[in-house]
């Protein structure tokens, strides 16, 4: 395996070297596919389903961004997801403003959430850091359940307008929404690809890789773990502020413990530290519990009994330890690799 990975970093296999050489073409036809896919599926069940994965793949990105590279176990990923929905159905519903202005809105709100959550927590790690996250969730849950004058509480927020795009009211029938959140994701993943490519991503590679390595060589570890946790709170916000106006309604038992774990299981099922991974984990996820309907009362046993497999025989995850790139080093720097 380690040869194999070998000749792989140094393109000796003709069909890696070929990839590689039309990554671009690649690239461009993908986007081709998806921009086409509404067309050639023609089956608004399917669209939905795709839809659901488009939204766990940005959701996985975030999560991914704290634990796959920070290396910060977070068991409430659901709750920023929650805050996003709650606050643009809120003030959708409330004060009828536009989706692409309460968007944004929301996703700060959970971004200022993850800040608030991360000052005072993110000098733990490990399992404390863990079980705060997930008490923190149930906080958030908790709140949306009782807070019944601004919530409705139990009975969830209702008629949640659909996003409107130049009059044209944007529908899973007429592909609006999935054009939305294609959008949606692929913004997300640029902006996690910049991130993790620069010198804010390899610092919190250090900081997953051996901390105390990274605190000796002057690495701010607190600062970057609490600017991962509110980069990853926005862009659940961001998923959760789309998701409420695809559904158009939110309850409290809409984003609970499994969800927070469906969201650690597409980061552990895809790979750590991977972009890649978080797409395919959220495809496999999301869709297997659908093509297995057929046994469905043994769906859920199969579902768990390959994620078992998976840690015992592939713990990285399907894609994890793949994304090894050089470092770029300042021009003029020579490098003796003897």
């Amino acid at each position: 395996m380690d040869e194999l990975r070998r000749l792989i970093k140094e393109k000796r296999i003709p069909l890696y070297r070929k990839m590689d050489q039309y990554r671009n073409h690649i690239i461009a036809g993908l986007l081709l596919l998806l921009l086409a896919l509404p067309y050639l599926l023609n089956s608004q069940y399917i669209m939905r389903i795709i839809i659901m994965i488009c939204v766990y793949s940005m959701l996985g990105m975030s999560l991914g961004l704290i634990t796959g590279y920070a290396g910060q176990t977070s068991l409430g990923h659901a709750a920023f997801y929650a805050i996003g929905a709650y606050t643009s159905a809120i003030i959708s519903v409330t004060y009828g403003v536009s989706f692409f202005i309460t968007a944004p809105i929301a996703a700060c709100v959970a971004a200022l959430m993850g800040l608030l959550l991360g000052l005072p927590t993110l000098r733990l790690s490990g399992t404390y850091l863990a079980i705060t996250t997930l008490g923190f969730a149930e906080v958030v849950r908790m709140i949306f359940l009782n807070w019944e004058r601004v919530t409705n509480g139990p009975l969830g927020i209702s008629r949640i307008p659909r996003p409107v795009f130049f009059g044209i009211e944007l529908t899973i029938a007429n592909n609006g929404m999935y054009y939305l959140v294609l959008a949606l994701l692929l913004v997300t993943t640029l902006v996690m690809h910049f991130i993790v490519r620069s010198k804010f991503g390899r610092a919190l590679t250090a900081i997953r890789d051996d901390e105390v390595a990274a605190v000796m060589m002057g690495v701010r570890t607190t600062y970057y773990k609490i600017i991962a946790f509110v980069v990853g709170a926005f862009f659940a916000g961001l998923a959760g502020a789309f998701y409420a106006h695809m559904i158009r309604f939110i309850d409290p038992n809409t984003f609970t413990f499994d969800t927070s774990i469906l969201i650690l299981s597409i980061v552990i099922l895809g790979g750590m530290g991977t972009i890649k991974g978080m797409f395919l984990g959220a495809i496999l996820l999301i869709s297997f519990p659908e093509l297995l309907r057929f046994v469905q009362e043994y769906r859920f046993v199969l579902y768990g009994l390959i994620l078992v497999l998976m840690m015992r025989f592939r713990p990285q995850g399907l894609l994890g330890g793949q994304q090894k790139t050089d470092y770029a080093f300042p021009k003029g720097m020579k490098v003796d690799n003897q």
